[in-house]
């Protein structure tokens, strides 16, 4: 098993869609705790960062995120690459795949060394999913992904949105969380950091599924 190379948020671009329901990868990205080091380029049609695992073990273990149990970094696996990189697609959602798919081949990253970071009507909010390969639940990106990969074996990181009754699908995704949302985002984003920090760290993610393949951090 591959170790991950690359994270993909999936959104999309522009200010009238900050903090939608689709939006919710970019809205987590945001809420880590090293967001604010991250030094972001434009290139790729989207915008992306790259970064140093030894770097991202120190920051983990200095916001007690991610640490041994004497708080000091976790050791980086000598499999891991040298850098990690994360993309913002900014094609819209529909057409993910085609920023993905940029930046995949040029630093020559295959899909089973992607996680795509989404959110998911099929799952109640307030519950996070580490899930490989499998269906793509009428999400567009997802969609857009497995065709440029040619494949659906690349790594999702979910966001149960909860599917609403009797209301537009499109018009619901694209409005905004409620401010009890909000509240309950703040909850469940930090305990998801840390299960994207040992996805990262992990020489076999898929060890980790038992655990987070379906958990429920938060109860709306």
């Amino acid at each position: 098993m591959n170790m991950i190379k690359l994270v993909a948020f999936l959104g999309n671009y522009g200010r009238e869609y900050q903090g939608t329901r689709h939006n919710v990868a970019w809205s987590f990205e945001d809420s880590l705790s090293f967001a604010n080091k991250l030094y972001w380029q434009s290139k790729f049609k989207g915008n992306y960062a790259v970064i140093e695992p030894e770097k991202l073990a120190i920051w983990s273990a200095e916001t007690g995120t991610l640490s041994k149990k004497d708080g000091s970094p976790v050791i980086v696996p000598e499999e891991m690459d040298s850098h990690i990189y994360f993309l913002k697609p900014e094609t819209y959602m529909n057409l993910s795949g085609e920023s993905i798919i940029e930046l995949a081949n040029f630093y020559k990253i295959k899909p089973e060394e992607t996680l795509v970071v989404h959110d998911e009507l099929e799952l109640p909010l307030g519950t996070v999913s580490l899930k490989w390969s499998g269906g793509l639940g009428g999400h567009n990106g997802l969609r857009s992904t497995k065709q440029v990969f040619g494949t659906a074996d690349f790594w999702r990181l979910r966001f149960g949105l909860t599917k609403p009754q009797n209301r537009d699908i499109a018009d619901y995704v694209l409005s905004k969380f409620t401010p009890d949302q909000q509240i309950l985002l703040s909850q469940i984003f930090p305990q998801t950091e840390t299960l994207l920090l040992k996805v990262l760290f992990s020489k076999d993610p898929s060890k980790l599924i038992q655990e987070w393949g379906k958990k429920k951090l938060a109860e709306e």
